[in-house]
């Protein structure tokens, strides 16, 4: 079974409302970049128990996770501490995080006109932010050098978007080339009026069964604003057996004597 991608966001705020998810799209973006497709996202909450629950589920599914958020040094970022407890193993300052964040000490200290100090409470405070699970690697943020960190196939990157999404596209390129898709996914699909999914559902399995790397898929709207209560019925996947699927999918709704629409193309 082909491994799938899957996305953990992590915090209150964006299930409160006071900030809209952007990393979903991104990563789907992202992703589609490179012939991939995002499998499975999760919303959790800043909940210590939920949290180590999710990424106990990530570590032990065999998918390719990324996880957004709560791994910074305050008390609502518990997603480090969440990685440790769901693996099993200790925390411990990571080696090479430690010199990333004291370069950025240093750099934030010349930036002000002030001495580095790094015996002083709040610079000691910050070298949390690189305490990871034991047999961690780090993640490089352009940014501002604090570290992501990834164990396995889960990868732990900060929630703002300026430094999440190039390490998430890093992550990509230097650890899953391999799956990237020489030719993009595509897909095609016909707006039916006036059929019913259950009515259509042989013919979407049959086509599955029939072409390999091809996917139905049926969207049903009850009051679109252009075509009223329909269905939007269409195969997407590997473009070399698309139109041959689609051929399939159109010659067994005439079959059924549905009523067809616009046809679309993505």
């Amino acid at each position: 079974m082909t491994r799938a991608f899957g996305l953990i966001v992590v915090g209150d705020e964006i299930l409160s409302g006071k900030r809209a998810d952007k990393h979903m799209p991104k990563v789907i973006e992202l992703l589609a970049a490179r012939g991939l497709q995002l499998g499975w996202a999760e919303y959790v909450g800043d909940v210590p128990a939920r949290i180590t629950t999710a990424l106990g589920r990530a570590f032990g599914s065999g998918d390719i996770v990324f996880s957004t958020g709560g791994i910074g040094a305050t008390p609502d970022d518990h997603t480090r501490q969440c990685a440790a407890q769901a693996l099993g193993v200790p925390l411990e300052l990571h080696p090479e995080a430690e010199l990333l964040i004291r370069e950025r000490m240093q750099d934030t200290a010349r930036e002000q006109g002030i001495a580095y100090e790094p015996d002083r409470p709040d610079n000691i405070h910050r070298l949390n932010m690189g305490v990871f699970p034991k047999g961690a690697t780090i993640i490089r943020n352009p940014y501002n050098k604090i570290p992501g960190f990834s164990v396995e196939h889960v990868h732990f990157v900060p929630g703002f978007p300026v430094m999440a999404w190039p390490m998430i596209e890093s992550v990509l390129d230097s650890r899953y080339a391999h799956m990237f898709s020489s030719g993009k996914s595509a897909e095609k699909s016909v707006i039916v009026f006036g059929a019913m999914e259950a009515t259509l559902t042989p013919l979407m399995q049959a086509i599955e069964a029939a072409h390999a790397g091809i996917k139905v898929f049926s969207l049903p709207s009850v009051d679109h604003p252009q075509y009223g209560r329909h269905i939007e019925l269409g195969v997407k996947g590997d473009p070399v057996h698309l139109d041959a699927a689609y051929a399939q999918l159109i010659e067994g709704l005439h079959a059924y004597d549905a009523r067809l629409g616009p046809e679309l193309v993505r």
